[in-house]
């Protein structure tokens, strides 16, 4: 059992208040998910850089000195921003996914959680409301962001464990739920390239939807697709730079609740995630229906797509 929440801002004026709506919807769902918890939020992006969320055990030592490392291989100005145990990497545009190759050999200690032009990524054991204080989740600013906090079922508890996954640019998803195809997938995955850091059946999804959209798929064909080739329970919640999408197993067995007004497009487990969000009492709310994928994007004229698999 873990709690998923999910916010899609249509209305800039809210987009101050991003963190802070979160960080109430993450702490409700905390009896679903006590193990650890984790945020993801996008925020504006910079033409000329990209950035590189990393986490340590030992962040003294393995943050000093680090971004003037990095910038001796990359050849490129970089900076860094430490939050607690994370802190986030700024370097020149579309030089994330290299910067990670290269962190893995210079700073093996180091690990990545998210990379991009838009994502950051934070996540840490504990209860939801001592991570989301660590960061200092609730002053965050951003165009849509999810959250996740689990209760470890597949995989031990550890930072690397929690959720969001991030396996694609500006890609993260996180689960409600267990796949049972999870180890054959991940061979095949790795044999297709793909890098996968933990054993959590999760980040095989996210994982997945990378593979797909990297073949030339969108990312509800994707999401459609996981339909067939995922066996299991889930629902999912997806991020990507333009917005985030939504999909249920056939059987929909786990519970999931989405509002949406003309400010915001919002995703629960349970509607209580939901009862402080601003106009909730005149939203349109629903239960995302079994097997059909959603899709809000800041890019597209069309604000919800749907597709029935």
């Amino acid at each position: 059992m873990c709690g998923i929440v999910g916010l899609f801002l249509k209305d800039k004026a809210l987009e101050p208040q991003l963190g802070a709506l979160l960080t109430d919807m993450l702490i409700t769902m905390t009896d679903r998910g006590p193990d650890s918890a984790g945020i993801a939020i996008y925020g504006d992006e910079t033409a000329s850089e990209s950035k590189l969320t990393v986490q340590s055990e030992t962040p003294d030592a393995d943050f000093a000195g680090l971004a003037e490392a990095l910038q001796a291989e990359l050849g490129g100005a970089v900076t860094l921003e430490r939050r607690d145990t994370h802190a986030v990497l700024t370097v020149p545009a579309g030089q994330a996914d290299n910067a990670r190759s290269v962190l893995r050999q210079i700073a093996p200690t180091v690990r990545s959680m998210s990379f991009g032009d838009t994502l950051e990524i934070y996540k840490e054991v504990g209860l939801p409301k001592d991570v989301a204080a660590r960061f200092e989740v609730s002053a965050m600013t951003g165009t849509h962001g999810i959250g996740h906090t689990r209760m470890a079922t597949e995989s031990a508890v550890t930072t690397l464990g929690a959720h969001p996954f991030n396996t694609g640019s500006d890609q993260c998803l996180v689960h409600n739920g267990s796949l049972s195809n999870h180890n054959s997938l991940r061979r095949k995955l790795q044999r297709e390239g793909i890098h996968i850091e933990t054993q959590n059946d999760s980040e095989v999804a996210a994982a997945y939807l990378t593979w797909k959209m990297q073949n030339g798929a969108s990312l509800g064909e994707a999401l459609e697709q996981s339909l067939d080739d995922l066996d299991g329970f889930f629902n999912f919640v997806v991020g990507t730079k333009d917005g985030f999408g939504v999909v249920r197993d056939p059987i929909a067995c786990k519970p999931a609740v989405m509002a949406e007004t003309d400010q915001y497009v919002a995703f629960g487990s349970e509607y209580r995630a939901l009862v402080n969000l601003p106009g909730i009492e005149d939203a349109r709310v629903w239960e995302p229906e079994p097997a059909t994928v959603y899709f809000w994007s800041h890019t597209d004229t069309n604000s919800l797509n749907k597709k029935v698999a």
